[in-house]
């Protein structure tokens, strides 16, 4: 089928529909939701932390929590540890941690169904794309976008600019297989590197962070190849898988 890309080796497309096309024939599968989930994942899984996506912060969550001993994260904003990467810098070593997204995580646990899953942002794209190189095999990202108030797909900057981190380090080792789409995305993020931090800080979603008095979480997503984290879904949760 022409939706699934299957004739290149690096593949790129957003949100639920997007996976639904490219996962099933993929080897990988990376998530990418720079404001906030997967930078929120790398800054814990950095920390040692185990993170388990869920869908909603609501009563299962708190019920999941509870099943998994594990910390719920709260809303931004809070006293306590929540989706905000800042909120996460002091999570204590060794840490569960449930944090519910209906973007990052729900795209999360529904990969894990298609294949290995892997979480990547700003931070650890360089590390996610060089174990997967060693990995080898096919590699489905996907972007996951924001939403529209009536729920339909926003495609949002960072998303597509994090894509193309990753892409980046998958072009020079595999010419001529990434796809249109991929090379979109790879063309995305090096038009935007050499501005990263002041484009993040211009584009829709860094600017409703910055508004509701979340700079330092813009600033962390902002740090591309600050972390070695490494995050793969290993039954219902993301751990870190770097050597």
């Amino acid at each position: 089928m022409f939706f699934d890309q299957s004739e290149f080796r690096i593949r790129f497309d957003w949100g639920e529909r997007g996976l639904e096309a490219l996962g099933p024939g993929s080897d990988a599968i990376v998530i990418v939701d720079v404001l906030s989930f997967t930078t929120a994942v790398d800054v814990a899984l950095a920390r040692g932390a185990t993170v388990f996506p869920h869908r909603q912060r609501d009563a299962s969550a708190a019920e999941y929590a509870l099943e998994k001993r594990a910390i719920l994260a709260g809303r931004r904003g809070g006293s306590g540890y929540s989706l905000s990467p800042a909120s996460l810098v002091s999570l204590p070593t060794g840490s569960s941690i449930v944090l519910p997204s209906p973007n990052g995580a729900t795209l999360s646990l529904q990969a894990v169904r298609y294949g290995a899953t892997f979480a990547a942002c700003l931070r650890n794209a360089p590390a996610v794309a060089e174990f997967l190189r060693r990995r080898g095999g096919s590699v489905a990202v996907i972007a996951c976008g924001e939403r529209w108030d009536d729920g339909s797909l926003r495609p949002a900057w960072e998303d597509m600019v994090g894509t193309g981190a990753v892409i980046e380090d998958f072009q020079s080792r595999f010419p001529g297989e990434l796809s249109p789409e991929a090379e979109l995305a790879l063309a995305a993020f090096r038009h935007a590197r050499k501005n990263l931090k002041s484009l993040m800080k211009r584009c829709v979603s860094g600017k409703e962070l910055l508004e509701r008095g979340f700079g330092a979480d813009v600033e962390i997503a902002s740090d591309y190849g600050a972390s070695r984290a490494v995050p793969q879904m290993l039954g219902d949760c993301y751990v870190n898988v770097a050597k």
